[in-house]
């Protein structure tokens, strides 16, 4: 079977629609629609129901997905292994948003390097969608997010809680949105706590998908925002950010999610530093012991 349609179908079951999947894979959604019809050809049935409110599956497209995920994983093990670089025994992909690369996973990665020296690990940054698809796929190996979907055969693991504050270049700044507001998207969640919060807020002149694009913005031209208080605490020990008195703070779960079948030492490794350096009183060095890690399986 070729590996672009099992591909295929794993996009539209995580998008939940033709048209979103079409997107996602830079293609049309006549093309999707053809390969899924191939795909129903060569099984002899039916994978999705198709209607209105988007696409759901058949007992036999749900019966298909465990397959279909294990044949796509397969062949990106086989990729990796195959490619492996000269002088490693294992390689990790670990994707994760760019808010949490910073200041998190950016020490998380040295400590993982002095730790397992071995393996060979590449770092990718996207967000919730192309995360998940990656993990469902196979293509990344661990991915660390605020807002994971549950999907067959990966676990998740919650890793801290993200605390988003008011912080403003005004030191005088009230408690609410005001003009040079940037409003950073962090999920369905922060959303709809945010409405509640602020009702009368009619909307923001910026609206930006990464943490990061929005601060560098706030910086360079003024205004207001809620960020990670984990990455702004510099800027405001620098006076370059004002925390704003009386604002509310989000607290916001960060995540790791892999897949339930990956047993791998270095995969295991990984996950528990994470864990290790998720936690506030942490202050080991990256000389730590390697077996205390290697037994969590």
């Amino acid at each position: 079977m070729d590996t672009e349609l099992a591909r295929t179908f794993l996009t539209v079951v995580s998008a939940g629609n033709f048209i979103t999947a079409a997107e996602r894979l830079h293609v049309s959604q006549s093309t999707v629609s053809t390969r899924i019809h191939a795909l129903e050809q060569q099984l002899g049935c039916t994978l999705f129901v198709r209607n209105k409110a988007g696409t759901t599956l058949t007992p036999a497209g749900r019966q298909f997905q465990r397959h279909a995920s294990l044949l796509v994983r397969t062949v990106e093990q086989a990729r990796h292994d195959v490619g492996l670089p000269r002088g490693f025994t294992a390689t990790l992909v670990v994707g994760g948003r760019i808010g949490l690369w910073e200041e998190y996973l950016l020490r998380w990665l040295p400590l993982m390097q002095t730790t397992c020296p071995e393996v060979s690990v590449r770092a990718e940054s996207a967000l919730e969608p192309e995360l998940m698809q990656g993990l469902v796929e196979g293509r990344i190996d661990v991915g660390v997010m605020y807002t994971p979907q549950s999907r067959p055969g990966l676990k998740v693991e919650h890793l801290f809680d993200e605390q988003l504050m008011l912080v403003s270049t005004d030191p005088k700044s009230p408690p609410e949105p005001q003009p040079g507001y940037v409003y950073v998207d962090w999920g369905p969640e922060f959303y709809a706590r945010h409405s509640t919060l602020f009702p009368n807020f009619a909307g923001p002149a910026l609206n930006v998908n990464i943490g990061w694009l929005g601060l560098q913005h706030l910086l360079a031209n003024g205004g207001s925002g809620f960020f990670a208080r984990r990455i702004v605490e510099p800027l405001l020990k620098a006076k370059r950010l004002h925390a704003v008195a009386g604002a509310p703070v989000f607290s916001m779960p960060a995540y790791v999610a892999y897949p339930l079948d990956r047993q791998e030492e270095h995969v295991s490794n990984a996950i528990a530093l994470m864990h290790r350096v998720a936690m506030p009183q942490t202050t080991d060095q990256p000389s730590a012991s390697k077996r205390s890690l290697r037994k969590r399986h």
